[in-house]
């Protein structure tokens, strides 16, 4: 709740129901069999999270509010996991396809990775960002993470050490690379005003609808598409690219208005 550009921004209303509701809806369309936790913080504000937690029957496990490795580590150590799948709260219009994509190169060959993303690099639209590590992985990376964008960010220290960990990435199939042209993550009002657009115009007919139908509705409706266009390719990235070895700034946009 205390997301310092759009406080509040998980429990914004999309369609009747919290933004958070209309992820985890999301996240459940996932076929491969998962365990959906909500890992939040101890801070009171967000105690609404909570609440909304047991409204739809989710697991809320709560941690450091600035540590969200230890956050995530706890919260799979609690539940018993031995793989663990992070997604972040931000990315309400997710495709569980592209989440059981993800999942199917993990488990195809068991053992053989530590962790898999479809991160680096990306080529998926922004906002369906997926992350599979063994329990193991998470462990050691909790045991030997220590820099403050590690801690915050969760998964840094896997892929800025790839000499410690098996590692995969995933590529959209389309061969296209719309990563920094398309943004369905919220950060911004004007991502929420997008997002919201997109749920009126796709959910009524087909609540699982995919990153195509999307794409799809961008072309047919090129106006939705500019409601957050100034903000396509801004990430978190911008601020750290003097900290990560694995990131470039043409992985960023460093500037914005």
């Amino acid at each position: 709740m205390s997301s310092s550009r759009l406080p509040g921004k998980v429990m914004l209303p999309i369609l009747g129901k919290s933004l958070l509701y209309r992820m985890v809806e999301r996240l459940q369309m996932v076929k491969h069999k998962v365990q959906v936790v909500i890992a939040t913080s101890t801070d009171a504000a967000d105690d609404i999270i909570e609440e909304e937690a047991k409204n739809m029957n989710i697991f809320c496990f709560r941690g450091n509010l600035h540590n969200v490795l230890d956050r995530h580590y706890q919260a799979a150590k609690i539940t018993g996991a031995t793989t663990v799948l992070k997604i972040p709260s931000d990315c309400p219009l997710i495709d569980p396809r592209i989440i059981d994509e993800v999942l199917e190169v993990y488990f195809a060959s068991p053992g053989k990775f530590d962790f898999v993303s479809n991160l680096h690099p990306a080529t998926f639209p922004d906002g369906n960002d997926v992350e599979i590590m063994s329990m193991a992985c998470l462990e050691k990376n909790w045991q030997e993470a220590s820099r403050p964008l590690e801690l915050e960010h969760t998964t840094p220290y896997i892929w800025e050490n790839a000499d410690k960990f098996k590692t995969a990435n995933v590529l959209w199939q389309s061969g296209k690379d719309y990563s920094m042209s398309h943004r369905f993550t919220i950060d911004y009002e004007a991502d929420y005003l997008f997002i919201k657009r997109v749920y009126e115009e796709l959910y009524p007919q087909k609540a699982d609808f995919s990153c195509d139908d999307i794409l799809t509705l961008l072309e047919n409706k090129p106006e939705i598409y500019q409601i957050n266009a100034q903000y396509a390719g801004v990430n978190w990235y911008r601020n750290h690219l003097d900290e990560l070895k694995t990131i470039s700034s043409q992985q960023t946009k460093v500037t914005f208005g």
